[in-house]
């Protein structure tokens, strides 16, 4: 039993570790859709400045462009200097945040002689155990603005659980896959 009580944190790390997924989601101006479907070329907006050199520094700043322009580029768009009238600009933000998640394991329930069911420990009254796990979770959001209206037609969101001390390979890798997954969204699809 007590072997079973240390292994559950250790396996709730791992199962978790594999269930390290990007939430995508994409929010777009319906009266643009058929604007959006017309644009052929980009340039970027300038980076914004933010507090947490975690996020805003140079390296993120140039695996996050590179994969953007990967992405588009590989689409028949077309990066040019912001002064060639682009027909829309693109830019970036993020953020990282603290979270705590609560996980209760075999509360009450578990196998129990033909079937599952709840049942009592004698030795140690209902089984199961609560575990707090802290971790951080990364905020990445590409903004699509109509160039020549000034006005903000497509964002993208992803969210992701954050490793810990990722590698700068890794790091590279999960901003791709990213950016892969919300530009796929982008231009939307009209709606019927």
């Amino acid at each position: 039993m007590r072997l079973l009580s240390r292994a559950v944190p250790v396996l709730l790390g791992l199962m978790f570790a594999a269930c390290a997924t990007i939430d995508v989601n994409t929010n777009y101006d319906p009266n643009a859709v058929q604007q959006l479907n017309s644009y052929r070329s980009y340039a970027w907006l300038p980076t914004k400045e933010g507090k947490d050199p975690r996020v805003y520094n140079d390296i993120i700043d140039g695996h996050l462009r590179r994969a953007v322009d990967q992405q588009l580029q590989g689409r028949g768009y077309r990066l040019v200097d912001p002064s060639a009238s682009p027909d829309f600009l693109i830019g970036w933000q993020g953020a990282i945040d603290s979270k705590v998640s609560a996980e209760t394991v075999g509360a009450y329930y578990g196998y129990y002689g033909y079937g599952w069911g709840p049942y009592w420990d004698p030795f140690y009254g209902p089984t199961g155990a609560t575990y707090l796990r802290e971790y951080e979770m990364g905020t990445l959001i590409l903004d699509v603005v109509d160039a020549k209206a000034k006005k903000l037609v497509w964002r993208g969101t992803a969210q992701a659980e954050l490793q810990e001390n990722p590698s700068a390979s890794s790091t590279q890798e999960r901003i791709g896959d990213a950016v892969e997954e919300m530009l796929s969204r982008f231009p939307p699809k009209a709606a019927k």
